[in-house]
Protein backbone atom coordinates (compact mmCIF):
# COMPACT_ATOMS: atom_id res chain seq x y z
CA UNK A 1 0.00 0.00 0.00
CA UNK A 2 1.15 3.52 -0.78
CA UNK A 3 0.60 7.02 0.54
CA UNK A 4 1.64 10.24 -1.18
CA UNK A 5 1.79 13.93 -0.34
CA UNK A 6 3.16 17.04 -2.03
CA UNK A 7 3.47 20.64 -0.89
CA UNK A 8 2.17 22.08 -4.18
CA UNK A 9 -1.28 22.63 -2.58
CA UNK A 10 -2.58 23.37 0.91
CA UNK A 11 -4.29 19.98 0.87
CA UNK A 12 -0.93 18.31 0.09
CA UNK A 13 -2.51 16.83 -3.03
CA UNK A 14 -1.45 17.04 -6.68
CA UNK A 15 -2.96 20.15 -8.25
CA UNK A 16 -4.00 18.24 -11.37
CA UNK A 17 -6.26 15.92 -9.39
CA UNK A 18 -7.44 18.60 -6.97
CA UNK A 19 -8.71 20.81 -9.80
CA UNK A 20 -10.34 17.86 -11.57
CA UNK A 21 -12.23 17.01 -8.38
CA UNK A 22 -13.22 20.64 -7.87
CA UNK A 23 -14.61 20.88 -11.41
CA UNK A 24 -16.89 17.90 -10.76
CA UNK A 25 -17.85 19.19 -7.31
CA UNK A 26 -18.74 22.63 -8.69
CA UNK A 27 -20.71 21.14 -11.57
CA UNK A 28 -22.82 18.99 -9.30
CA UNK A 29 -23.36 21.77 -6.77
CA UNK A 30 -24.87 23.86 -9.57
CA UNK A 31 -26.98 20.89 -10.65
CA UNK A 32 -28.35 20.39 -7.16
CA UNK A 33 -29.06 24.04 -6.39
CA UNK A 34 -30.82 24.58 -9.73
CA UNK A 35 -28.30 27.01 -11.24
CA UNK A 36 -27.67 24.58 -14.10
CA UNK A 37 -30.93 22.60 -14.27
CA UNK A 38 -29.96 20.93 -17.54
CA UNK A 39 -27.02 19.05 -15.98
CA UNK A 40 -27.43 15.33 -15.28
CA UNK A 41 -25.37 13.29 -12.77
CA UNK A 42 -22.67 11.71 -14.96
CA UNK A 43 -19.58 13.84 -15.60
CA UNK A 44 -15.88 13.49 -16.32
CA UNK A 45 -12.99 15.90 -15.83
CA UNK A 46 -9.27 16.04 -16.46
CA UNK A 47 -6.72 18.81 -15.95
CA UNK A 48 -3.26 18.81 -17.53
CA UNK A 49 -0.72 21.13 -15.92
CA UNK A 50 2.81 22.06 -16.94
CA UNK A 51 5.23 21.66 -14.05
CA UNK A 52 8.84 22.41 -13.32
CA UNK A 53 10.86 20.55 -10.71
CA UNK A 54 12.62 22.32 -7.87
CA UNK A 55 14.87 19.47 -6.91
CA UNK A 56 12.23 16.78 -6.60
CA UNK A 57 9.42 19.14 -5.58
CA UNK A 58 6.61 19.87 -8.04
CA UNK A 59 5.94 23.48 -9.05
CA UNK A 60 2.77 24.01 -11.11
CA UNK A 61 3.36 26.64 -13.81
CA UNK A 62 0.30 26.80 -16.05
CA UNK A 63 -2.81 24.87 -17.01
CA UNK A 64 -2.20 23.24 -20.36
CA UNK A 65 -5.58 21.58 -20.98
CA UNK A 66 -8.96 21.32 -19.26
CA UNK A 67 -11.39 18.54 -20.19
CA UNK A 68 -14.93 18.61 -18.81
CA UNK A 69 -17.84 16.56 -20.05
CA UNK A 70 -21.27 16.38 -18.47
CA UNK A 71 -24.41 14.42 -19.10
CA UNK A 72 -27.25 16.79 -19.94
CA UNK A 73 -30.89 17.17 -20.82
CA UNK A 74 -31.63 16.79 -24.56
CA UNK A 75 -33.03 20.32 -24.85
CA UNK A 76 -29.76 22.18 -24.15
CA UNK A 77 -27.76 23.41 -27.14
CA UNK A 78 -24.02 22.73 -27.33
CA UNK A 79 -23.34 26.45 -27.64
CA UNK A 80 -25.14 27.26 -24.40
CA UNK A 81 -23.75 24.19 -22.62
CA UNK A 82 -20.15 25.08 -23.42
CA UNK A 83 -20.66 28.74 -22.57
CA UNK A 84 -22.17 27.98 -19.17
CA UNK A 85 -19.56 25.32 -18.37
CA UNK A 86 -16.82 27.83 -19.10
CA UNK A 87 -18.34 30.79 -17.26
CA UNK A 88 -19.90 29.06 -14.26
CA UNK A 89 -17.65 26.06 -13.70
CA UNK A 90 -14.20 26.33 -15.31
CA UNK A 91 -13.53 30.02 -14.60
CA UNK A 92 -14.88 29.62 -11.06
CA UNK A 93 -12.57 26.69 -10.25
CA UNK A 94 -9.35 27.26 -12.20
CA UNK A 95 -7.29 30.22 -10.92
CA UNK A 96 -6.97 32.85 -13.63
CA UNK A 97 -3.25 33.31 -13.00
CA UNK A 98 -2.42 29.78 -14.15
CA UNK A 99 -4.51 29.96 -17.34
CA UNK A 100 -3.40 31.86 -20.42
CA UNK A 101 -4.30 32.39 -24.07
CA UNK A 102 -2.75 29.04 -24.97
CA UNK A 103 -4.76 26.98 -22.47
CA UNK A 104 -6.86 24.41 -24.31
CA UNK A 105 -10.47 23.69 -23.30
CA UNK A 106 -12.39 20.58 -24.33
CA UNK A 107 -15.96 21.03 -23.08
CA UNK A 108 -18.17 18.09 -24.06
CA UNK A 109 -15.78 17.48 -26.98
CA UNK A 110 -17.85 14.53 -28.23
CA UNK A 111 -20.97 16.68 -28.38
CA UNK A 112 -24.21 15.21 -27.10
CA UNK A 113 -23.98 13.27 -23.81
CA UNK A 114 -27.57 12.40 -22.92
CA UNK A 115 -27.32 8.76 -21.80
CA UNK A 116 -24.89 8.27 -18.91
CA UNK A 117 -24.07 6.14 -15.90
CA UNK A 118 -24.71 2.38 -16.04
CA UNK A 119 -27.15 2.92 -18.93
CA UNK A 120 -24.35 4.34 -21.05
CA UNK A 121 -21.43 2.04 -20.18
CA UNK A 122 -21.14 -1.70 -19.73
CA UNK A 123 -18.71 -3.09 -17.17
CA UNK A 124 -18.77 -0.36 -14.54
CA UNK A 125 -17.25 -1.65 -11.29
CA UNK A 126 -16.97 1.47 -9.14
CA UNK A 127 -13.29 0.74 -8.54
CA UNK A 128 -11.78 3.97 -9.80
CA UNK A 129 -8.59 3.37 -7.83
CA UNK A 130 -6.49 6.12 -9.41
CA UNK A 131 -9.06 8.91 -9.22
CA UNK A 132 -9.81 7.72 -5.66
CA UNK A 133 -6.17 8.32 -4.72
CA UNK A 134 -3.65 10.65 -6.41
CA UNK A 135 -4.62 10.83 -10.06
CA UNK A 136 -1.60 8.91 -11.30
CA UNK A 137 0.96 10.59 -9.05
CA UNK A 138 2.76 8.61 -6.37
CA UNK A 139 1.91 4.92 -6.65
CA UNK A 140 -0.92 2.46 -6.04
CA UNK A 141 -0.75 -1.06 -4.68
CA UNK A 142 -3.70 -2.19 -6.81
CA UNK A 143 -6.32 -2.83 -4.13
CA UNK A 144 -9.61 -0.96 -4.26
CA UNK A 145 -10.98 0.75 -1.13
CA UNK A 146 -14.75 0.70 -1.52
CA UNK A 147 -16.58 -2.38 -0.31
CA UNK A 148 -13.88 -3.27 2.23
CA UNK A 149 -14.04 -2.82 5.98
CA UNK A 150 -11.01 -1.32 7.75
CA UNK A 151 -9.61 -4.70 8.79
CA UNK A 152 -8.52 -4.98 5.14
CA UNK A 153 -5.14 -3.28 4.80
CA UNK A 154 -5.94 -2.44 1.19
CA UNK A 155 -8.03 0.30 2.75
CA UNK A 156 -6.76 1.03 6.27
CA UNK A 157 -3.04 0.88 5.48
CA UNK A 158 -3.46 3.07 2.40
CA UNK A 159 -5.17 5.65 4.63
CA UNK A 160 -2.38 5.33 7.19
CA UNK A 161 0.33 5.69 4.54
CA UNK A 162 -1.31 8.91 3.35
CA UNK A 163 -1.46 10.08 6.99
CA UNK A 164 2.27 9.44 7.37
CA UNK A 165 3.20 11.13 4.10
CA UNK A 166 1.06 14.20 4.77
CA UNK A 167 2.36 14.50 8.33
CA UNK A 168 5.95 14.54 7.06
CA UNK A 169 5.21 17.15 4.40
CA UNK A 170 3.22 19.39 6.73
CA UNK A 171 6.04 19.19 9.29
CA UNK A 172 8.32 20.48 6.50
CA UNK A 173 10.58 17.48 6.90
CA UNK A 174 10.26 17.03 3.14
CA UNK A 175 8.33 18.74 0.35
CA UNK A 176 7.15 15.59 -1.37
CA UNK A 177 6.82 12.09 0.04
CA UNK A 178 5.91 8.55 -0.97
CA UNK A 179 5.33 5.96 1.75
CA UNK A 180 5.10 2.23 1.01
CA UNK A 181 3.89 -0.36 3.53
CA UNK A 182 3.58 -4.11 2.98
CA UNK A 183 1.89 -6.81 5.06
CA UNK A 184 1.33 -10.56 5.27
CA UNK A 185 -1.97 -12.13 6.35
CA UNK A 186 -1.78 -13.08 10.02
CA UNK A 187 1.30 -10.94 10.70
CA UNK A 188 0.47 -7.73 12.57
CA UNK A 189 3.68 -5.78 12.03
CA UNK A 190 4.39 -4.50 8.53
CA UNK A 191 6.86 -6.60 6.59
CA UNK A 192 8.46 -3.43 5.27
CA UNK A 193 8.09 0.34 5.42
CA UNK A 194 9.71 2.59 2.82
CA UNK A 195 9.87 6.39 2.82
CA UNK A 196 11.00 8.20 -0.35
CA UNK A 197 11.35 11.99 -0.42
CA UNK A 198 12.22 12.47 -4.12
CA UNK A 199 15.30 14.34 -2.94
CA UNK A 200 13.23 17.06 -1.23
CA UNK A 201 14.53 16.41 2.28
CA UNK A 202 17.86 17.20 3.91
CA UNK A 203 17.45 13.90 5.77
CA UNK A 204 18.49 10.51 4.48
CA UNK A 205 15.77 7.95 3.82
CA UNK A 206 16.75 5.91 6.89
CA UNK A 207 16.42 9.06 9.03
CA UNK A 208 12.94 9.72 7.66
CA UNK A 209 12.09 6.10 8.45
CA UNK A 210 13.30 6.64 12.01
CA UNK A 211 10.85 9.55 12.37
CA UNK A 212 8.05 7.35 11.04
CA UNK A 213 8.89 4.49 13.40
CA UNK A 214 9.08 6.90 16.36
CA UNK A 215 5.65 8.39 15.65
CA UNK A 216 3.42 5.81 13.96
CA UNK A 217 2.30 2.28 14.83
CA UNK A 218 1.34 0.76 11.49
CA UNK A 219 -0.16 -2.48 12.78
CA UNK A 220 -3.71 -2.74 11.37
CA UNK A 221 -5.40 -2.83 14.78
CA UNK A 222 -3.59 0.31 15.89
CA UNK A 223 -4.39 2.08 12.61
CA UNK A 224 -8.09 1.32 13.08
CA UNK A 225 -7.99 2.60 16.66
CA UNK A 226 -5.95 5.77 16.04
CA UNK A 227 -7.93 6.81 12.96
CA UNK A 228 -11.26 5.62 14.39
CA UNK A 229 -11.95 3.70 11.19
CA UNK A 230 -14.95 1.77 12.52
CA UNK A 231 -16.96 4.99 12.66
CA UNK A 232 -19.50 5.25 9.80
CA UNK A 233 -18.00 7.92 7.53
CA UNK A 234 -17.31 6.31 4.17
CA UNK A 235 -20.36 7.32 2.13
CA UNK A 236 -18.84 10.66 1.17
CA UNK A 237 -15.79 8.92 -0.35
CA UNK A 238 -18.03 7.97 -3.29
CA UNK A 239 -17.50 11.52 -4.57
CA UNK A 240 -14.21 13.30 -5.22
CA UNK A 241 -11.81 10.76 -3.79
CA UNK A 242 -10.60 9.49 -0.43
CA UNK A 243 -7.85 12.06 0.14
CA UNK A 244 -7.55 15.82 0.41
CA UNK A 245 -10.69 16.35 2.52
CA UNK A 246 -10.10 17.61 6.05
CA UNK A 247 -13.11 15.81 7.52
CA UNK A 248 -11.26 12.49 7.26
CA UNK A 249 -9.02 11.64 10.24
CA UNK A 250 -6.15 10.46 8.03
CA UNK A 251 -6.07 13.97 6.53
CA UNK A 252 -5.22 15.60 9.86
CA UNK A 253 -1.43 15.71 10.17
CA UNK A 254 -0.01 14.17 13.30
CA UNK A 255 2.34 16.39 15.36
CA UNK A 256 5.69 14.66 15.08
CA UNK A 257 8.24 14.01 17.78
CA UNK A 258 11.63 14.54 16.16
CA UNK A 259 14.98 14.29 17.90
CA UNK A 260 16.89 17.59 18.16
CA UNK A 261 19.62 16.24 15.90
CA UNK A 262 17.24 15.27 13.11
CA UNK A 263 15.20 18.44 13.55
CA UNK A 264 18.31 20.58 13.08
CA UNK A 265 19.45 18.56 10.09
CA UNK A 266 15.98 18.72 8.48
CA UNK A 267 16.29 22.51 8.20
CA UNK A 268 19.28 22.17 5.88
CA UNK A 269 19.33 22.28 2.12
CA UNK A 270 17.90 19.15 0.45
CA UNK A 271 19.84 17.26 -2.16
CA UNK A 272 18.28 17.72 -5.61
CA UNK A 273 16.98 14.47 -7.05
CA UNK A 274 16.18 15.75 -10.54
CA UNK A 275 17.36 18.40 -12.93
CA UNK A 276 14.88 21.23 -13.42
CA UNK A 277 12.79 20.91 -16.55
CA UNK A 278 9.25 21.34 -17.79
CA UNK A 279 6.92 18.36 -17.75
CA UNK A 280 3.22 17.88 -18.32
CA UNK A 281 1.15 15.49 -16.24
Amino acid sequence: MFGYATDETVEAMPLTLLLAHKLNARLHKLRRDGTLPWVRPDSKSQVTIEYTFDGGACLPRRVHTVVLSTQHNPEITMERLRRELMEKVVKFVIPADIMDENTIFHLNPCGSFITGGPMGDAGLTGRKIIVDTYGGWGAHGGGAFSGKDPTKVDRSAAYAARWVAKSLVKAKVCRRCLVQVSYAIGVAKPLSVMVFSFGTSALEEHELLQIVNDNFDLRPGKIIKELNLKRPMYQVTAENGHFGHEEFPWERPKPLRITPELLKKSKGRPKAAYESGAIAH
